[in-house]
């Protein structure tokens, strides 16, 4: 029986590493020393389709979790198709995927340690994309800088952390996705840093569905909703939040959802 699930295992890996790669023509990798995680981090890079023909400059999405957002072979349960997506209504966006760091992905993206789940080094995560990405990036390609062409998005923890990275560079990031954010992780953390937080002008897209397995992520995302909107008149139109019916916690939602996202934003 052992050798039977070894070779189930074995054969799956043969099958994962068997699919070919779905990244588009448009995105390019490489690679860069991470010194606030002590690390190196790939770094996938989407360019428009008339990049290279342009003398324009572009606005800016920071995404995480970057082995799921263009390339089937790299995901661990499906793919975005950010690329195909953003290549199919010509965007002119350029998105930054920054590979999460495997068995430390929860570290990286959780701004305060949790007492069961432990965490807590997104302040190093985050140190690392404005310090180290960001210069880079915006030295290598033709980019628009400021905080109001430069967006940062996630999903789950992602969400959370990108969330976050508002609270704690508002000049950076002008505009944030949160799908399906995990605040649960860190919500009285999070709620007493709102509570301190004075003024808070970003613009944001909140995004969920009704079937994620937790009522929690509903709540929570309400809630931090609504702390937004006692920061500024609803009538700015500076926030959105969309609730999927039958919605579940997956790539499926995230991918499905990415377009109107991008579009509300940009």
């Amino acid at each position: 029986m052992k050798n039977f699930f070894s070779l189930l295992f074995l054969l799956a890996l043969l099958s994962l590493n068997a699919q070919e790669s779905t990244a588009s023509k448009q995105v390019v990798t490489f690679t860069l020393e991470a010194p606030q995680l002590k690390t190196t981090k790939k770094i996938w890079v989407y360019l428009p389709k008339n990049y290279s023909d342009s003398a324009k400059k572009y606005p800016v999405i920071y995404m995480h979790d970057a082995q799921n957002l263009f390339d089937v072979k790299t995901s661990y349960a499906g793919e975005w198709n950010v690329d195909e997506t953003l290549d199919s209504i010509n965007a002119q966006i350029i998105i930054i995927g920054i590979e999460h760091g495997n068995e430390k992905r929860m570290e990286e993206l959780t701004p305060f340690k949790n007492s069961k789940y432990g965490g807590g080094e997104a302040d190093d995560y985050l140190d690392f994309i404005v310090k180290t990405l960001k210069p880079r990036i915006d030295s290598t390609f033709r980019t628009k800088s400021n905080a109001k062409n430069t967006a940062i998005m996630g999903s789950s923890l992602g969400g959370l952390v990108s969330f976050y990275a508002t609270l704690k560079y508002p000049e950076v990031f002008g505009k944030v996705g949160c799908f399906s954010p995990s605040f649960w992780f860190n919500r009285k953390e999070m709620n007493d840093l709102m509570a301190q937080t004075k003024d808070f002008n970003t613009k944001v897209y909140f995004l969920c569905g009704d079937n994620e397995g937790d009522a929690d992520v509903i709540n929570d995302m309400e809630t931090v909703e609504h702390w937004v909107n006692t920061k500024r008149c609803e009538c700015k139109k500076l926030n959105k939040k969309v609730i999927v019916k039958a919605g579940q916690h997956n790539e499926k939602l995230w991918r499905e959802s990415f377009k109107n996202a991008y579009l509300w934003l940009f």
